[in-house]
């Protein structure tokens, strides 16, 4: 690990093991019963019912790694994979949005404070959605500001939001000026939604289109990707915490990548209750005397396992790493996208994995099987997680190639 960045205020301790950390997550464990049950509604809906954005604000999910200064939890950055593995063992779609949404009030805390404060002293609860597909937007420089055009899709949860963060190409009349990548935060008064989510998996999750016609985006609005590769950010004056100085982009697919871990586990639990009952229709044999299904369970959580660790540790990793003030170098970076896509991608084995040896089983709509298997590639086809990517570029910054990834 190398960097210049200062050593960042640790803050009050709030990680795995301490009192408020092991009590968040168990408050998501206990919605596991009643958002499975919720699991067909969610998706008839296109979007997370009214109960459930509910239940999750009364237990405070929203709000796991906001600033503590406006009433936020603060707890360390695995706390989003953590809370999403539990979230997700009941319904990928509800873990999706909540991960999605809280993780803006995480990244809300590194803006300037005048942008905080706009949300925040409005309403701390106010719930903000984003789509970080910088090509989608293209933002014009002006006096004291910008003007943002674009249409962005996949913006998750975004009906249920006031505010929203949308990524941009800032162009320049002078090419030599290179290339600008910024984040502006608007209120829903100045995009309009467009309902396109129709989707075969992660359905619930309304993860419609906004389009932004001519917006004025005041400076203090926005936020260059340059000042969220790793230590001191324009939000650190006010939120001097070490979750506030994290490698945004670096850690971009942890965000999400607990809703697969958790997707994949509630999906082999679920085989294994379904395999310690069944007999074959074939032959009546007991299914759990089978040594194929035995190697199967095997198999499936030895992945499930390699990739919380994985998960778990990079975040952890992260947190310790910010807490010295270290900032990782370029192949510590690429590194961590390597290894956020390579977990899910197990997590996606290990569904696929169990959906194959379902049999006819799996076919059933009414079950639980069709959905996480939907929702595993879903998740998995996520740009974070596409593997190809990834790996491509952790290979070219290996072998002394320069990185292709321009957020890193």
């Amino acid at each position: 690990m190398v960097g210049d960045g200062r050593r960042s205020d640790a803050g009050s301790l709030a990680g795995p093991g301490t009192d408020s950390y092991v009590a968040m997550v168990a408050r998501a464990k206990a919605l596991i019963p009643r958002l499975r049950e919720r699991a067909s509604k969610t998706e008839e809906l296109r979007r997370l019912p009214p109960e459930t954005e509910r239940d999750l604000h009364d237990a405070g999910l929203f709000r796991v790694v906001q600033p503590k200064r406006v009433g936020g939890s603060e707890l360390d950055y695995v706390a989003l994979v953590d809370c999403a593995d539990a979230l997700g063992q009941a319904d990928a779609s509800v873990a999706w949005n909540f991960a999605n949404l809280a993780s803006h009030h995480w990244m809300l805390g590194m803006f300037d404070r005048h942008a905080q404060d706009a949300v925040w002293d409005k309403d701390a609860n106010a719930l903000i959605a984003s789509s970080f597909i910088f090509a989608a937007g293209r933002a014009r420089k002006v006096d004291g500001g910008y003007v943002l055009n674009g249409h962005w899709p996949f913006s998750s949860g975004v009906e249920s939001c006031d505010w929203n963060m949308l990524a941009s190409v800032v162009s320049s009349e002078d090419e030599a000026d290179g290339i600008e990548y910024r984040i502006f935060l608007l209120n829903k008064s100045d995009y309009k939604i467009n309902d396109t989510w129709n989707a075969t998996g992660l359905c619930g999750t309304g993860s419609n289109d906004v389009k932004v016609v001519d917006a004025f985006v005041a400076e203090q609005m926005t936020v260059a990707v340059s000042d969220l590769t790793g230590g001191p950010t324009p939000g650190s004056v006010v939120n001097p915490n070490a979750l506030y100085a994290l490698p945004v982009f670096s850690l971009f697919p942890y965000v999400l990548s607990g809703v697969g871990l958790g997707n994949a586990q509630a999906c082999l639990n679920d085989y294994v209750e379904f395999a310690r009952h069944r007999a074959s229709t074939y032959n009546r044999a007991k299914l759990s005397d089978m040594q194929t299904t035995q190697i199967k369970i095997a198999e499936a959580s030895a992945k499930i396992d390699a990739a919380r660790l994985i998960m778990r540790t990079n975040c952890l990793n992260a947190m310790a790493d910010a807490r010295c003030g270290h900032i990782p170098d370029i192949a510590a970076k690429t590194k961590l996208r390597r290894d956020g896509a390579f977990s899910v991608n197990l997590c996606t084995d290990a569904v696929s994995l169990l959906f194959a040896a379902s049999g006819a089983r799996s076919l059933f709509t009414s079950g639980a099987l069709q959905r996480q298997f939907r929702d595993a590639h879903a998740v998995n086809s996520h740009l974070a997680f596409n593997f190809d990517a990834a790996g491509t570029n952790y290979g070219r910054v290996a072998l002394g190639l320069p990185s292709e990834n321009l957020t890193l």
